[in-house]
This record gives structure tokens, sequence and C-alpha cells, in this order.
């Protein structure tokens, strides 16, 4: 397993001081499930995913908003839809005391997921 580690760097303490920092995020960002909280971490990796879909549909949604290939009336369903469903992830991270922050899990080389 690769590890994130400064092995050089020239540059000055204010690079080396964010490469830190950077560092400190990728550890608070990684999933950590363990027996006693096993639930809270399956919901928690169940909504990022859930996020991470909705976001993607957004996106494509405004994509054909933009493109003209909707009615008004298909628009106004998305847009009501896409509410309810923003609306509905605030509730369930409430209900699992979740943030947004807690819902952006770090992938490694491949940086935060949202």
């Amino acid at each position: 397993m690769s590890e994130n580690k400064i092995l050089f760097n020239t540059g000055s303490l204010d690079i080396i001081s964010n490469e830190i920092s950077k560092l400190a995020k990728v550890e608070d960002s990684k999933l950590k499930l363990t027996p006693d909280n096993a639930d809270s971490g399956l919901a928690k990796l169940v909504l990022t995913l859930v996020e991470l879909i909705r976001k993607l549909v957004e996106k494509q949604a405004m994509r054909r908003v933009e493109g003209g290939s909707l009615t008004d009336e298909e628009i106004e369903r998305l847009g009501e839809t896409l509410m309810k469903l923003e609306m509905k992830m605030e509730e369930l991270k409430k209900h699992f005391n979740l943030t947004d922050r807690d819902l952006n899990i770090n992938l490694g080389p491949l940086g935060d997921l949202m």
C-alpha cells in the first residue's frame, strides 16, 4: 500500500506546510469502519455514493436543459425531482449526523470524491 510522504522538497516552508495540510486532510477523510461504527460507516459510504450519483444526474440534467432537448413541463418536473432528492439527502445526512465534508471521502491518488 502506498502512503503519501514528503520525500524531498526544496521549496519554501509555505509549500511544505501546504503538503502537510493535504496529508492531514487525507487521514481525516478516509472511511474508518470498526465493529463499533459499522452502521454509521456503512451509512456514510452509501450516502456518499448516492450523493455522487445525484450530482452526476444533476449535471446531465443541466446539459439537457441547456441543450434545449426538454420541454418546459419536463424541465419543471426535473427541477422538482432534483429539489426533492436534495432535501431527502439533507434529511438523511442529519439523521446519520453527517456533513457534506464527511461524504467527501478521499480516493488516494485520484483525490477527493467530490
